[in-house]
């Protein structure tokens, strides 16, 4: 194999030249420098046993257009380009000496005969960053403290989650209480999809279905069947939005919430501990621990989002396509795991495509000049993370995904986990070198210190 870099800024073009070995028996083989490499697969063999005795000195045109009639132009050239790209290109990117970004670099064949090819491949290469002052950036960091009321609040929770439910018979319904209904919704005389349900717990004054279903509710007594009237707000699914529906309700049961005594009793049951006095005190230091860390994460995007400003680079737009669609591609399986089609999330959300790859391209150019900067300081600052920290991580990551340690290792290059690592260390770099600034009084808080009285001087 030989290879040659034409110069491009941000897109060097490899010309990379290798043999090919014919079919030999049901294999086919390509030969890179010193090495052979064998092809099996059924389906390709078909393909190959048609087009190699037609590659002697022909053009790829040519060949092409005797083979269209069984085998379609793309299958013939996909075929080339993968193979070309699986056994060729990678290592004609390394001889090349570039710091490219991204794989695969999308090979495309110019030529090819029976002693051998030729195929141009475009690389977009990492790019040189220059990088402004990074120690010193400044950002708020509020101070953080958990009130009595708070915590209060927390403990009522508690009472919540362990609330029982009574069922009563002689009253209507009211706010608060779990009524047991069946229900099925019209548009127009005709059933919805989607608008049924069977005994289903609807707790009143839970805002959980649309605004006035749940107010409907409210007066009526167990056993009872009755119509209600809604309208789908503007901001409901396109086929239902704006328009008037009628729901026939059987109401089958009415519950009442009956919430636990805060007492001791109420804290041996739902903790570790005997007296509430004791739980108030953890819940206090657990909601503290829970603010200080929000606080530091806020702290810490509030640096980093001053990165994308020092960094001088000229970057491929490779780069931002790629992390824009790797975002998109990440939400779409969020979505997908959910059991949610991403055109139905469209339909129901009233969004768009385009606007919204319009807003993953945005982010996508501030992470990529984020990671940048990152990467440069780990180069300024010589950061190497220590072996015993990697392994660490690993064996971390071994027990987050319940794998064995060398099989995490098989799946994850530790040049990844270093990586990964080095940026976190300049993170804490950018940290430990920056200026909290106070958080400035609000409006609300400055009027009220401007109205307090001043203190009246002490009778000597």
């Amino acid at each position: 194999m030989q290879s040659r870099t034409d110069d491009m800024p941000g897109k060097p073009v490899l010309n990379i030249s290798y043999h090919v070995i014919p079919m030999d028996g049901d294999r086919v083989q390509f030969r890179k420098a010193h090495d052979v490499f064998v092809i099996k697969r059924p389906g390709l063999l078909e393909l190959v046993r048609d087009l190699f005795p037609l590659l002697d000195g022909r053009p790829l045109e040519d060949v092409i257009d005797q083979l269209q009639k069984k085998h379609s132009r793309e299958s013939i050239l996909g075929l080339l380009q993968r193979l070309a790209q699986r056994h060729v290109v990678k290592e004609a990117v390394e001889e090349s000496g570039l710091k490219t970004v991204y794989e695969p670099y999308d090979p495309k064949v110019e030529e090819m005969g029976k002693d051998g090819a030729l195929i141009k491949v475009k690389v977009a290469v990492k790019p040189e960053v220059e990088l402004g002052e990074y120690k010193g950036l400044e950002a708020e960091k509020p101070a953080v403290e958990v009130k009595d009321e708070e915590v209060d609040e927390e403990i009522e929770k508690m009472r919540e989650r362990n609330a029982r439910y009574i069922s009563v018979e002689d009253r209507a319904a009211q706010d608060g209480d779990l009524a047991v209904i069946d229900f099925e919704g019209f548009v127009d005389g005709v059933a919805f999809e989607g608008g049924k349900g069977e005994n289903y717990d609807l707790t009143l004054g839970s805002h959980q279905f649309i605004p006035g279903f749940e107010e409907q509710v409210v007066g009526h007594n167990a056993g009872e069947e009755f119509d209600i009237n809604v309208t789908f707000p503007e901001e409901y699914a396109e086929e239902l939005k704006g328009k008037d529906a009628t729901f026939k309700i059987k109401l089958h049961e009415i519950k009442q919430k009956e919430l636990p005594e805060l007492d001791d009793e109420f804290v041996k049951d739902v903790s570790e501990f005997d007296t509430l006095d004791e739980l108030k005190a953890d819940t206090k230091k657990k909601m503290l621990d829970h603010k200080q860390e929000h606080a530091d994460e806020d702290f810490e995007h509030a640096i980093l989002d001053q990165l994308p400003a020092l960094v001088t680079a000229e970057i491929p737009q490779l780069m931002f396509d790629r992390a824009a669609q790797e975002e998109f591609d990440e939400f779409n399986y969020r979505l997908q795991s959910q059991g949610i089609d991403f055109d139905t999330y469209l339909n129901y959300t009233g969004m768009e495509r385009d606007a919204m790859m319009a807003m993953y391209r945005e982010q996508a150019e501030t992470n990529v000049k984020t990671r940048l900067a990152l990467e440069k300081i780990v180069e300024l600052e010589q950061i190497v993370p220590a072996e015993d920290a990697v392994e660490a991580e690993y064996a971390k990551l071994a027990e987050n995904y319940k794998m064995d340690v060398e099989k995490i290792k098989g799946v994850i290059p530790a040049a990844d986990i270093t990586a990964n690592l080095a940026m976190r260390k300049a993170i804490d770099l950018l940290k430990e070198h920056s200026v909290v600034k106070k958080k400035k009084a609000t409006r609300k808080k400055k009027a009220a210190a401007e109205e307090k009285p001043a203190e009246e001087p002490k009778a000597e």
